[in-house]
């Protein structure tokens, strides 16, 4: 009697742990996958939405339509944003500078502040790439949530497809996105208009 108390004793903790393992397991994998941990609802490989149209601090109108064919990185930022500006000199210097000569286009996207802000923060930060408005954050919410922060970078190939993504500023994953960069303005003929 000893033995099969200890057997069912066994037998109920194994299904107890089993049944566990199972929930955890299938909780992993039924997770929200719509947005990574980092606020994206955008992947690469994705189609990068481009469903609107910038609106330039210099009064210009641009959109990913007209830009297709060329390297498009897309910063998200602010005034208010500190890691921002912390990037901006090397958005300045490492993408616009090095790349814009190679049908590279960076425009940073300024969230949801008025112009005469905009353009005082691109006086301030004394960058040469344009700031496109962003009223209440439209733009940003197509390719992040909108409870999520700036400072972020979506670099678009020349088909219109999300090539990487970052998030805050690392000097690692920015060495990473500029050899994405440099790999895709040296490409020839990949892109299909």
């Amino acid at each position: 009697m000893k033995k099969l108390l200890t057997v069912l004793s066994l037998t109920v903790i194994l299904g107890i742990s089993s049944h566990t393992l199972r929930a955890q397991v299938n909780n992993n994998t039924t997770k929200d996958t719509t947005a990574d941990d980092r606020g994206y609802l955008v992947k690469v490989g994705d189609k990068a939405p481009d469903d609107f149209e910038l609106v330039l601090q210099n009064g210009e109108k641009t959109s990913l339509k007209e830009l297709r064919g060329k390297v498009v990185v897309l910063q998200f930022t602010a005034s208010w944003c500190s890691v921002c500006r912390k990037e901006m000199p090397h958005l300045e210097n490492d993408v616009w500078k090095a790349y814009q000569s190679k049908n590279v286009v960076l425009i940073g996207v300024d969230r949801d502040e008025p112009l005469p802000k905009v353009q005082k923060f691109h006086k301030d930060m004394e960058i040469t790439y344009p700031l496109a408005l962003d009223p209440s954050a439209e733009i940003f919410g197509r390719f992040a949530d909108k409870k999520s922060g700036v400072t972020r970078n979506v670099v678009i190939d020349q088909n219109g497809n999300i090539a990487y993504l970052t998030r805050l500023y690392d000097k690692k994953e920015f060495a990473g996105m500029l050899k994405v960069i440099d790999q895709l303005a040296n490409q020839k003929g990949t892109a299909s208009l």
